[in-house]
């Protein structure tokens, strides 16, 4: 956890989670409203992972991501995300080749805001990655599932269940390392295979679907919060259900709308009866307008008919009941101020007759 006024960590700070022993705690975060929540919960980094195109943008899959994507919410992430470190992930096609990779994660870290790039990919990687690093720029590798092959893949499965698949892996990892990635993700491998895989590297590893053995985890936000629909992969805990919170408060809002139950007193803004008097005359076109009694009376009379139109829609007596009660109060509290509307009438009436 990242202090307020402590400088957000680097890639160092992976290293030394490593040497310690302590795991290392990152999320995805897509927008300004989300990288807060994760900046205050203090975990150590965040993913801008393509992850955004089916998360975010309803895709079936991350390759319609574009760069121009990730800068753009990586930017809304920077500016909420003051004390926790951010990695922004590299879209499929965008590294082609070590060139197009650097101009590529160039734009990620200047005008997105990144302090690392993540790419997929193990040994058919490792001259890109040294390309990078040599640039200046720190790599994150990811192998195992990459959702960028996804297709190639067969579909999001499992990797390295068979010794040999298992083999492929490690030597991409091994690979990635020498190639001068600060660290790797590994996604949906076999915990045993996870942990052979740490162990055998001086760099942290991430595990997504790997297992409790890795130096760190790493799940998507609105997985781990619930906001996300099932069916979710096996490796998903949800830490909260916000789609249930979600729904409840957005029906409660729509329900007191329909009854004009919000906005109630202490949601709008008053001003003073001379004022308001001054206004009503200078906007009438004759006759002395309402006055502040009778237009609430008409408001609840409107708000109680709305909650009766209700009860009778949802069957719900209470609300009925309440409806006709708050009309009957609407009713007195309109006739109140038109009887002192009269009676200031017939003042005026008789205060133009004293003038005469």
């Amino acid at each position: 956890m990242i202090l307020p006024g402590v400088e957000r960590p680097g890639v160092e700070a992976f290293a030394r989670r490593k040497r310690e022993g302590t795991p290392i705690v990152m999320a995805t975060a897509y927008d300004f409203a989300t990288a807060r929540l994760v900046d205050a919960a203090g975990l150590d980094a965040i993913l801008v992972g393509d992850s955004l195109g089916m998360v975010v943008l309803g895709h079936d899959d991350t390759l319609s991501v574009t760069v121009d994507d990730i800068v753009h919410h990586a930017r809304a992430v920077r500016r909420a995300a003051t004390h926790t470190m951010m990695i922004a992930d590299m879209p499929a096609l965008s590294y082609e080749s070590p060139e197009q990779a650097v101009a590529n994660a160039r734009r990620l870290l200047e005008e997105g805001g990144a302090d690392a790039i993540k790419l997929e990919g193990g040994m058919r990687m490792a001259t890109t990655v040294r390309t990078l690093v040599a640039a200046g720029i720190p790599v994150q590798g990811h192998i195992g599932l990459t959702p960028q092959q996804v297709r190639a893949l067969g579909g999001w499965r499992v990797q390295g269940r068979t010794a040999e698949d298992a083999t492929l892996i490690l030597a991409d990892a091994r690979a990635l390392e020498e190639a001068g990635c600060f660290s790797i993700v590994i996604e949906c491998v076999p915990a045993l295979v996870a942990a052979h895989v740490t162990s055998s590297l001086q760099i942290p590893t991430i595990g997504i679907g790997a297992g409790p053995d890795t130096s760190g985890q790493v799940l998507v936000l609105h997985d781990l919060l619930g906001l996300t629909p099932d069916p979710l992969p096996r490796f998903v805990k949800r830490f909260a259900d916000m789609t249930t919170v979600a729904i409840d408060a957005l029906t409660r809002y729509r329900e007191e709308v329909l009854t004009r139950a919000y906005p109630a007193a202490e949601h709008v803004y008053d001003m003073q009866e001379a004022e308001w008097r001054r206004f009503l005359h200078q906007s009438s076109d004759g006759g002395t307008p309402m006055n502040r009694d009778e237009l609430k009376g008409k408001g609840e009379q409107l708000k109680g008919r709305a909650k009766q139109a209700v009860g009778d829609l949802t069957n719900d007596e209470q609300m009925r009941n309440e409806g006709a009660a708050d009309e009957v109060r609407g009713e007195v509290q309109e006739g109140f101020g038109r009887a002192r509307r009269k009676i200031g009438e017939k003042v005026e009436e008789i205060g133009e007759r004293l003038k005469d």
